[in-house]
């Protein structure tokens, strides 16, 4: 494996000491690094990958250095505007070193999310005239692709380094941010989807609520068919729930969404609010973590959410820190509610069981009995 230290200085060494993205649990260890080593102005952890093309291409027009840009291969779709539009040789013809983290490649294992897209990983890179290479897990060979990368971006090409399960030896976060939060978010899970009536129905983000959820239902003893689990489209959970609650107004509708995905398509925060939903409930579970990848910040606890519900135009946007705060501003929901949208943000410390499941059911049959739970 590559040590990671190894990887970044042989970067520096091409000029390469500026770098933005979304974290990935296969870049985790990197991403650490990276956080531990370079300040805030040249560590960006960006809303979305697409966002982090655009500041890459910034820092160039600055500096005339490229910058890098990191992500999972499920953020490649965010990036596919700017690549064309922006960066691309007959456009601004601006260098950008990508790193991508290949989940679901051909032959190896993955969840089910992950599948399509590590299918198309490489063929996404070809159809846009992007050169890559696929990491080594050598140094000496991983120094000569870091140089033929170089010498692409030198040309002022876009150049991709995909990075397979276990490349980067381990590195642990060092500067590790804290929050001093009591709640945890499996047991904020627990608290809403307890006082939610049968007819109610659940969207859960993706990543470790929706896993929460899942097993929160099996120890309860209960099905699945009211919760939508998203295990992918990261960003994406607001709208799948605002397309439920437009058709389906006999039904309370509740998003449950993390600070790092509503962050990534905050824009969809407004699309929610014009529609003025009454039956929608909008729950962001913060921990201002992108927890399910490395713990990277986001800036999720530094941003005033319910400040930004209402002036978009939820009808009412609450904060809560504590399972009392929770349980009295769910009561208070149960007994007045009138319309939505409304907005609850949980402060909820990092972390999760170590011993957390993943659904066991797909997501044809997640889909199937939600379908069918609809029709009641």
């Amino acid at each position: 494996m590559i040590r990671p230290e190894f990887f970044i200085e042989a970067l520096r060494q091409k000029g390469i000491d500026c770098f933005a993205g979304v974290p990935d649990s296969l870049l985790k260890n990197i991403c650490a690094y990276i956080t531990d080593h370079f300040d805030a102005s040249h560590n960006i952890i960006a809303a979305n990958e697409g966002a982090a093309v655009g500041f890459a291409a910034g820092h160039y027009l600055a500096t005339g250095q490229p910058a890098c840009v990191y992500m999972q291969n499920s953020g490649e779709g965010n990036i596919i505007n700017p690549l064309a539009s922006l960066t691309d040789r007959e456009v601004y013809n601006i260098p950008v070193l990508l790193l991508i983290g290949w989940r679901g490649r051909p032959g190896v294992h993955d969840e089910p999310q992950h599948v399509k897209q590590g299918k198309v990983t490489t063929g996404l890179l070809n159809v846009m005239g992007v050169n890559y290479e696929v990491l080594s897990k050598e140094e000496d060979k991983a120094a000569k692709q870091i140089e033929k990368a170089a010498s692409a971006l030198r040309n002022n090409e876009v150049f991709a380094l995909v990075i397979e399960k276990d490349t980067f030896d381990e590195y642990k976060l060092q500067n590790v941010n804290v929050n001093d939060l009591t709640m945890t978010r499996e047991e904020a899970i627990q608290t809403v989807a307890s006082a939610l009536s049968s007819k109610d129905v659940i969207v859960s983000t993706t990543g470790m609520i929706s896993r929460e959820l899942f097993e929160a239902r099996t120890a309860w003893g209960q099905g699945h068919e009211r919760d939508f689990l998203t295990v992918g489209s990261m960003g994406h959970a607001s709208q799948i729930a605002l397309g439920i609650a437009l058709e389906k107004t006999d039904r309370r509708v509740w998003c449950f969404d993390g600070d790092g995905a509503t962050i990534m398509h905050m824009g969809s925060m407004a699309i929610v609010a014009s529609k003025k939903p009454a039956n929608y409930i909008h729950v962001v579970f913060n921990n201002g973590a992108h927890d399910s990848v490395g713990g990277q910040p986001t800036v999720g606890l530094a941003i005033d959410l319910p400040a930004v519900a209402k002036a978009l135009g939820y009808s009412a946007a609450f904060s809560v820190s504590t399972i009392q705060e929770l349980k009295s501003q769910l009561s208070i929901l149960n007994s007045q509610f009138s319309e939505g949208p409304v907005l609850i943000e949980v402060k909820v410390k990092k972390g999760n069981r170590k011993d957390l499941g993943r659904p066991t059911t797909t997501p044809i049959e997640n889909r199937d009995a939600l379908m069918q739970f609809l029709k009641k």
